[in-house]
């Protein structure tokens, strides 16, 4: 497996369908096939119902323009911050309606047995949208000191994954590489970085999409007057339940550092 993989702006080229609807798959060989990722765009005045899902988790990670998700219990305004949006499985209809052009990343997620188990004994409630805004902040040490950070989702709240989003002017993260962990990154904004693996360096800009296999140090840092701000999204690599409590218990996090941080 290569040390990472990076989607450019190039390689989301994709073809608008009659309802003003196009999507591509991001990365499709690099992983395992548990997870699936597709760069989403749908034009202003159009409106989507994406694929529901029994047994499967689908995450959204709103990075451009404006508009709105509507479901059977609510209508969520996506303005102009960062916003996610997961629903309830198969058990409640959803649409995305766009006021402005709009891209968007969706993640489909295999449930494992242990996933569900989980899941039945304490799950965050669904469906679930959260504007940026309304995160939770948090600061660890492998970033800079002006570096702001969310929690978006949390371990074990939706299966084994975690999700969070990084922002800075000049900095960025530095961090050890997390064995238990594969990660994604969604750049947005006006990002204009470098992102380093295992001492490879490329550059990323906003758009763009990497994938970073469980192992690896890896950095994410701007350049003076430059902005690095992205979605990180980790899936824990292991399928044994008994391991990731052990993990847990031990207060160790899936990448070495603080439960839940990227």
């Amino acid at each position: 497996m290569s040390k990472f993989y990076i989607a450019r702006k190039e390689d989301m080229a994709c073809s608008y369908n009659e309802d003003g609807f196009g999507c591509v798959e991001l990365l499709a060989d690099s992983h395992d096939g548990s997870v699936h990722n597709y760069k989403c765009y749908l034009k202003a005045g159009s409106k989507v119902a994406p694929k529901m899902y029994a047994d499967k988790i689908v995450l959204f990670f709103f990075g451009k323009g404006k508009g709105y998700v509507t479901d059977q219990t609510d209508a969520y305004p996506i303005e102009e911050e960062v916003s996610f949006y997961f629903p309830d499985f198969d058990k409640n209809v959803y649409e995305i309606h766009a006021i402005e052009d709009m891209e968007f990343v969706m993640a489909v997620v295999d449930m494992y047995p242990c996933d569900w188990e989980d899941f039945k004994e304490s799950h965050l409630r669904l469906p679930y949208f959260r504007p940026l805004s309304k995160c939770v902040k948090y600061d660890q040490d492998c970033k800079g000191p002006h570096t702001t950070s969310w929690h978006v989702l949390n371990s074990k709240q939706l299966g084994h994954v975690i999700l969070g989003v990084v922002r800075a002017n000049g900095e960025g993260t530095i961090e050890k590489g997390h064995p238990s962990v594969h990660q994604w990154n969604y750049c947005l904004g006006d990002s204009d970085f470098d992102m380093t693996v295992d001492g490879e360096t490329v550059h990323h800009v906003a758009g763009e999409w990497s994938f970073i296999p469980a192992g690896p140090d890896h950095s994410l840092v701007a350049q003076p007057g430059k902005e690095v701000i992205y979605v990180w999204f980790e899936q824990f690599t292991r399928k044994d339940r008994d391991f990731s409590r052990m993990q847990s218990k031990k207060g160790e996090s899936y990448h070495g550092e603080q439960i839940c941080c990227s």
